[in-house]
Protein backbone atom coordinates (compact mmCIF):
# COMPACT_ATOMS: atom_id res chain seq x y z
CA UNK A 1 0.00 0.00 0.00
CA UNK A 2 0.99 3.62 -0.38
CA UNK A 3 0.01 6.44 1.95
CA UNK A 4 -1.27 9.80 0.70
CA UNK A 5 -1.72 12.82 2.92
CA UNK A 6 -4.17 15.64 2.43
CA UNK A 7 -4.56 19.24 1.45
CA UNK A 8 -1.32 21.13 0.88
CA UNK A 9 0.89 18.45 2.41
CA UNK A 10 1.41 15.90 -0.34
CA UNK A 11 1.54 17.01 -4.00
CA UNK A 12 0.91 13.41 -5.10
CA UNK A 13 -2.41 13.25 -3.26
CA UNK A 14 -5.68 13.77 -5.13
CA UNK A 15 -6.67 16.01 -2.20
CA UNK A 16 -3.58 18.20 -2.39
CA UNK A 17 -5.47 21.19 -3.80
CA UNK A 18 -8.52 20.75 -1.61
CA UNK A 19 -11.91 19.09 -1.61
CA UNK A 20 -13.58 18.34 -4.95
CA UNK A 21 -16.50 16.11 -5.98
CA UNK A 22 -13.93 13.52 -7.11
CA UNK A 23 -12.02 13.32 -3.80
CA UNK A 24 -14.84 14.10 -1.36
CA UNK A 25 -14.75 10.67 0.28
CA UNK A 26 -11.03 11.09 1.13
CA UNK A 27 -12.00 13.61 3.81
CA UNK A 28 -13.49 10.86 5.97
CA UNK A 29 -14.70 9.13 7.87
CA UNK A 30 -12.10 6.36 7.81
CA UNK A 31 -12.85 2.94 6.34
CA UNK A 32 -14.48 4.04 3.09
CA UNK A 33 -13.34 3.26 -0.45
CA UNK A 34 -11.95 6.03 -2.63
CA UNK A 35 -12.05 4.59 -6.16
CA UNK A 36 -10.84 6.51 -9.18
CA UNK A 37 -10.16 5.98 -12.87
CA UNK A 38 -6.60 6.56 -14.05
CA UNK A 39 -4.85 6.77 -17.41
CA UNK A 40 -8.26 6.48 -19.07
CA UNK A 41 -8.33 2.70 -18.57
CA UNK A 42 -7.71 1.51 -14.99
CA UNK A 43 -9.55 1.61 -11.68
CA UNK A 44 -7.59 2.02 -8.45
CA UNK A 45 -8.84 1.86 -4.87
CA UNK A 46 -7.70 3.62 -1.74
CA UNK A 47 -8.97 3.08 1.79
CA UNK A 48 -9.67 6.32 3.61
CA UNK A 49 -7.88 6.59 6.95
CA UNK A 50 -7.14 9.23 9.54
CA UNK A 51 -9.15 11.99 11.13
CA UNK A 52 -12.49 12.95 9.62
CA UNK A 53 -12.24 16.30 7.84
CA UNK A 54 -8.57 15.84 6.91
CA UNK A 55 -7.96 13.95 3.67
CA UNK A 56 -5.80 10.85 3.84
CA UNK A 57 -5.91 7.44 2.27
CA UNK A 58 -3.82 4.40 1.42
CA UNK A 59 -3.65 3.03 -2.11
CA UNK A 60 -4.07 -0.74 -2.21
CA UNK A 61 -1.19 -1.87 -4.42
CA UNK A 62 -1.53 -5.66 -4.32
CA UNK A 63 -3.24 -8.58 -2.67
CA UNK A 64 -3.98 -12.27 -2.72
CA UNK A 65 -7.28 -13.55 -4.03
CA UNK A 66 -8.57 -15.79 -1.23
CA UNK A 67 -12.15 -16.29 -2.41
CA UNK A 68 -13.72 -16.13 -5.87
CA UNK A 69 -10.58 -17.32 -7.63
CA UNK A 70 -12.52 -18.47 -10.71
CA UNK A 71 -14.15 -15.03 -11.08
CA UNK A 72 -10.78 -13.30 -10.71
CA UNK A 73 -9.26 -15.58 -13.35
CA UNK A 74 -12.17 -14.83 -15.69
CA UNK A 75 -11.59 -11.08 -15.25
CA UNK A 76 -7.83 -11.42 -15.85
CA UNK A 77 -7.62 -14.03 -18.61
CA UNK A 78 -4.09 -13.12 -19.73
CA UNK A 79 -2.60 -13.91 -16.31
CA UNK A 80 -0.76 -17.22 -16.15
CA UNK A 81 -0.09 -17.45 -12.40
CA UNK A 82 -2.62 -16.86 -9.63
CA UNK A 83 -0.02 -14.89 -7.65
CA UNK A 84 -0.13 -12.27 -10.45
CA UNK A 85 -3.92 -11.82 -10.47
CA UNK A 86 -3.89 -8.84 -8.10
CA UNK A 87 -0.25 -7.77 -8.38
CA UNK A 88 -0.46 -3.99 -8.80
CA UNK A 89 -3.24 -1.50 -7.99
CA UNK A 90 -5.09 -1.67 -11.32
CA UNK A 91 -4.75 -5.45 -11.53
CA UNK A 92 -6.08 -5.79 -7.99
CA UNK A 93 -9.19 -3.80 -8.92
CA UNK A 94 -9.64 -5.75 -12.12
CA UNK A 95 -9.30 -9.12 -10.37
CA UNK A 96 -11.78 -8.13 -7.66
CA UNK A 97 -14.22 -6.45 -10.04
CA UNK A 98 -13.77 -3.04 -8.39
CA UNK A 99 -15.03 -0.09 -10.41
CA UNK A 100 -16.74 3.30 -9.83
CA UNK A 101 -19.69 1.61 -8.13
CA UNK A 102 -17.45 0.91 -5.10
CA UNK A 103 -16.71 4.62 -4.57
CA UNK A 104 -17.79 5.58 -1.06
CA UNK A 105 -18.45 1.99 0.07
CA UNK A 106 -18.00 1.40 3.80
CA UNK A 107 -15.42 -1.38 3.96
CA UNK A 108 -15.66 -1.91 7.71
CA UNK A 109 -19.34 -2.19 8.60
CA UNK A 110 -19.76 -5.86 7.62
CA UNK A 111 -22.49 -4.99 5.09
CA UNK A 112 -20.08 -4.06 2.28
CA UNK A 113 -18.65 -6.28 -0.42
CA UNK A 114 -16.16 -8.11 1.85
CA UNK A 115 -13.19 -7.12 -0.28
CA UNK A 116 -10.65 -6.88 2.50
CA UNK A 117 -9.86 -9.86 4.68
CA UNK A 118 -7.33 -9.52 7.49
CA UNK A 119 -4.58 -12.15 7.62
CA UNK A 120 -5.07 -15.19 9.87
CA UNK A 121 -1.77 -14.75 11.69
CA UNK A 122 1.45 -12.77 11.72
CA UNK A 123 2.20 -11.12 8.40
CA UNK A 124 5.96 -10.88 8.61
CA UNK A 125 8.26 -7.91 8.37
CA UNK A 126 6.72 -4.67 7.11
CA UNK A 127 9.11 -2.75 4.88
CA UNK A 128 8.86 0.91 3.85
CA UNK A 129 10.24 2.69 0.82
CA UNK A 130 9.49 5.34 -1.80
CA UNK A 131 6.13 5.37 -3.56
CA UNK A 132 5.80 4.03 -7.11
CA UNK A 133 4.97 6.15 -10.16
CA UNK A 134 4.71 9.35 -8.13
CA UNK A 135 6.21 12.51 -9.59
CA UNK A 136 5.55 14.79 -6.61
CA UNK A 137 7.07 13.80 -3.26
CA UNK A 138 8.36 10.56 -4.78
CA UNK A 139 11.12 10.16 -2.20
CA UNK A 140 8.79 9.93 0.80
CA UNK A 141 9.03 6.41 2.30
CA UNK A 142 5.24 6.00 2.24
CA UNK A 143 5.04 2.71 0.36
CA UNK A 144 4.62 -0.26 2.70
CA UNK A 145 4.72 -3.98 1.95
CA UNK A 146 5.32 -7.35 3.53
CA UNK A 147 8.91 -8.44 2.89
CA UNK A 148 9.02 -11.39 0.50
CA UNK A 149 5.31 -11.32 -0.36
CA UNK A 150 5.01 -12.68 -3.92
CA UNK A 151 2.08 -10.38 -4.82
CA UNK A 152 4.06 -7.19 -4.27
CA UNK A 153 4.91 -5.50 -7.56
CA UNK A 154 8.53 -4.70 -8.26
CA UNK A 155 9.69 -1.23 -7.25
CA UNK A 156 10.93 0.91 -10.12
CA UNK A 157 12.48 4.18 -9.08
CA UNK A 158 10.89 7.28 -10.60
CA UNK A 159 13.13 8.83 -13.23
CA UNK A 160 11.98 12.26 -14.44
CA UNK A 161 11.60 12.42 -18.20
CA UNK A 162 13.44 15.20 -19.99
CA UNK A 163 13.06 16.91 -23.31
CA UNK A 164 15.95 17.04 -25.79
CA UNK A 165 16.60 20.56 -24.45
CA UNK A 166 17.30 19.02 -21.03
CA UNK A 167 14.17 20.51 -19.48
CA UNK A 168 12.30 18.14 -17.10
CA UNK A 169 8.79 17.28 -18.26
Amino acid sequence: MEAYSGTGLDPASHAHRGRTPRNEVMFGPAGYAYVYFTYGMHWCMNVVCGVEGEASAVLLRAGSVVDGLDAARARRTAVRRDVDLARGPARLCSALGIDRTFYGTNLLDGRGPGLLVPPDGPVGEIVAGPRVGVTGAHDLPWRFWIAGDPTVSVYRRHVPRTRPSGKVL
